[in-house]
């Protein structure tokens, strides 16, 4: 089991933020489907030393695309284009525990949305859409509803970590660390 350690958990807690602080980074999840790359945003539910979590529907294209080769990438960009960290690991299925306490702490929105996103809902026109929307939220109290079936989450366990950052004053650079035998390797990469 492979455990981020050293300088790159250190920067990682600068530049990531805390499990308890309510806004989530957007993260662009890849993966590979039908021999090509595949890439969409999801929410970057929390992070420890053992990897990133995001969580999502079982039904959905992303995760056949993982239970067929959970090799992915995941990118973090920070607004103005300053920093980005480019993640590279293996997803695996995150414990029961940690899946239902990143439901807990999810919004009323998301809580809601975890239950209707689905391909029947997406084949409505709008106004059947809503309408199904506004019944869901009359006749359900969200705060209090357990995670549907379809409720998943993945931890990523990295394999290499790269740290970008811009610089005004001369050229951006990337510190890459590289998970090995000894440990995690370091290295500086251009911009």
């Amino acid at each position: 089991m492979t455990a981020i350690t050293g300088i790159p958990l250190n920067l990682l807690r600068t530049w990531l933020p805390g499990n308890n602080e309510r806004e989530r980074p957007q993260i662009v999840l890849s993966t590979v489907h039908d021999g090509r790359p595949d890439a969409r945003t999801v929410l970057l539910s929390e992070w420890d030393a053992e990897g990133f979590f995001f969580h999502t529907d079982s039904r959905s294209r992303k995760v056949a695309d993982i239970r067929e080769n959970p090799n992915v990438s995941l990118v973090v960009l920070w607004p103005g284009f300053t920093r980005q960290l480019t993640v590279q690991g293996v997803a695996e299925i995150a414990p029961a525990d940690e899946q239902v306490a990143a439901y807990e702490r999810r919004s009323p929105y998301l809580k809601a949305l975890a239950w209707l996103n689905d391909d029947e809902l997406a084949q409505l026109p709008r106004s059947e859409r809503v309408a199904r929307w506004e019944a869901f939220l009359e006749q359900t109290d969200v705060s209090a509803v357990e995670p549907p079936a379809t409720w998943i989450g993945f931890r990523v366990r990295p394999t290499r970590l790269t740290f970008w950052e811009s610089d005004p004053d001369t050229a951006s650079r990337r510190t890459e660390f590289t998970h090995t035998d000894q440990g995690w390797e370091q290295r500086f990469l251009p911009g």
